[in-house]
């Protein structure tokens, strides 16, 4: 299971009429702990920064899953309300869980959630979708051996 980092990278950031703005940007980032949160930011930052940066926020995001498609720039914050049937009072139950949908627009992030849902087995409800200021998302990938041993 994915453990998922908010992390905020603060640089000087040169603005279209040439003067320097101090930004503040979010990144999601999959590692282990807080320490290799910071470390993998810092790794896949370095190269589409110039200049000093500093990784200024870190905090713990409880996701449920994510579902990506190349062709979207923007991520969207989906909240899914999961419906159970109290079985003692017949009463019906919900329990939240909260998705990450990359999507161009709108419209796409919830038929990218939908077609990401299809296969669920759990009666569930769409209760809100919002755009988030995350700019990327890095997943953990496991490199190949020979890239290692270099």
């Amino acid at each position: 299971m994915s453990s998922w980092f908010e992390c905020k990278v603060k640089y000087d950031k040169m603005m279209e009429n040439g003067m320097q703005k101090s930004v503040s940007e979010p990144y999601l980032v999959d590692a282990l702990s807080f320490t290799e949160a910071e470390s993998r930011m810092i790794e896949e930052i370095t190269p589409y920064i110039s200049g000093e940066f500093t990784v200024s926020d870190i905090k713990r995001v409880k996701l449920a899953d994510l579902f990506f498609d190349e062709t979207g720039d923007k991520w969207y914050k989906a909240r899914i309300n999961y419906i159970t049937i109290d079985e003692k009072s017949g009463t019906e139950k919900k329990t939240s869980a909260y998705m990450l949908v990359q999507a161009i627009d709108f419209s796409t992030a919830l038929s990218n959630l939908e077609a990401g849902m299809k296969g669920s087995i759990m009666d569930y409800e769409i209760h809100t979708i919002t755009e988030t200021p995350i700019l990327d998302v890095y997943r953990y990938e496991v490199k190949d051996k020979k890239e290692s041993e270099e």
